[in-house]
């Protein structure tokens, strides 16, 4: 006689699936709920506390629905394309993991693209995408880049782009902007009145809000001079512009203004190797909050971008879309972070004086 364990009430044998009875039963719910939910068509027939119940625990049980059954009942692939412009950051990694938790709410996949041309144009990565995918994600991508997967007729969600740009389904976006006049408005309160941005050397979007930001800030501020320095996004390139901006004619900046982390954190190493302090003689200012921001000494002040937020909200915006529901396109805000980098300009003669004697 073989002897058999008996299972636990309320436990599943570790060979089961997880079902949405299971699912059901965990959240309090009927499995008519949890359709509902995970099928995004709950507004209106369930309560958003069950919806929200539902949800995590189908992500603490572990509950994929039938992927290859819906598929086929709905006519879709149950996978959307995420493109960005590069892998060098954190920053698109999180817009990743975000848009990733939101897709597995809704038994979707994500597929992430780092496009080859970066900013440019993005060649479609399979066959035909129309027949690999539901809809395409692109973040800090200009729309004329897309060429190629919009041929395909996907629904298209944008992500930190011109939300006057009518070939999107939807546009989701960071207020740049106000991140731009936050750290404007940190310098001038301390005092500065020479600022130098650091300007990515980058044909976007966002970066055309950030210039066109911080001229507006500091033109509304007497007796401020703004001079603007070209920079590639990277370390290396944010010394060589804070190096030329630091030695070049005129009188020497206090702060510089980058438009990134990245090339702040070059920027920090001009400064030093010129035998300058930060801040004592230069302030220094980034942009994204990236883990690079508190690995410099002093740590940097910069602007706080919520990526993962940033995520969900775009891959929300898509799911609507490939519902027919009106999807909305928020502008989420963003948080200045006041560290080490930055304090008052100095003061007397020296202020004004180049390394090397100019």
């Amino acid at each position: 006689m073989t002897s058999q364990k008996a299972t636990p009430p309320g436990h599943r044998p570790a060979t089961s699936r997880t079902t949405s009875r299971d699912v059901a039963r965990a959240a309090g719910v009927s499995q008519a709920a949890v359709s509902l939910v995970l099928g995004d068509k709950w507004r209106g027939r369930v309560s958003p506390g069950k919806a929200e119940a539902v949800r995590a625990a189908a992500r603490e049980l572990g509950y994929r629905p039938n992927l290859a059954a819906r598929s086929l009942r709905m006519g879709r692939t149950r996978t959307v394309l995420l493109v960005v412009p590069a892998l060098t950051t954190e920053f698109f990694a999180r817009v990743y993991t975000g848009a990733a938790r939101i897709a597995a709410d809704h038994g979707f996949g994500v597929v992430l693209y780092p496009s080859p041309e970066g900013i440019g144009p993005a060649r479609d990565p399979f066959d035909s995408a129309a027949a690999t995918l539901d809809g395409v994600i692109a973040s800090s991508m200009a729309a004329e880049a897309l060429t190629a997967l919009r041929a395909a007729d996907l629904p298209l969600v944008m992500l930190d782009s011109d939300p006057d740009d009518g070939r999107a389904s939807a546009t989701v976006n960071l207020d740049i902007a106000a991140g731009a006049r936050q750290l404007t408005g940190h310098l001038t309160a301390l005092g500065h009145r020479r600022i130098t941005h650091l300007a990515a050397d980058v044909r976007s979007w966002t970066f055309e809000v950030r210039a066109r930001a911080v001229t507006e800030a500091l033109d509304a501020v007497p007796g401020t001079l703004l001079r603007r320095q070209p920079a590639a996004l990277g370390v290396d390139a944010g010394l060589r512009a804070a190096h030329a901006a630091l030695t070049g004619p005129g009188p020497r900046p206090t702060a510089l203004l980058c438009d990134d982390d990245i090339i702040a954190a070059g920027a920090c190493k001009a400064v030093r190797r010129l035998g300058l302090r930060v801040p004592e003689d230069i302030s220094v200012t980034g942009f994204d909050d990236l883990a690079l921001a508190v690995a410099v000494e002093p740590e940097l002040t910069t602007v706080r971008l919520p990526a993962e937020e940033f995520g969900e909200a775009g891959m929300r915006a898509l799911m609507a879309v490939l519902d027919g529901r009106p999807a909305q396109e928020p502008t989420l805000p963003v948080e200045l972070v006041t560290r080490g980098s930055t304090a008052p300009p100095p003061a007397g003669p020296d202020n004004a004086a180049r390394p090397g004697g100019q």
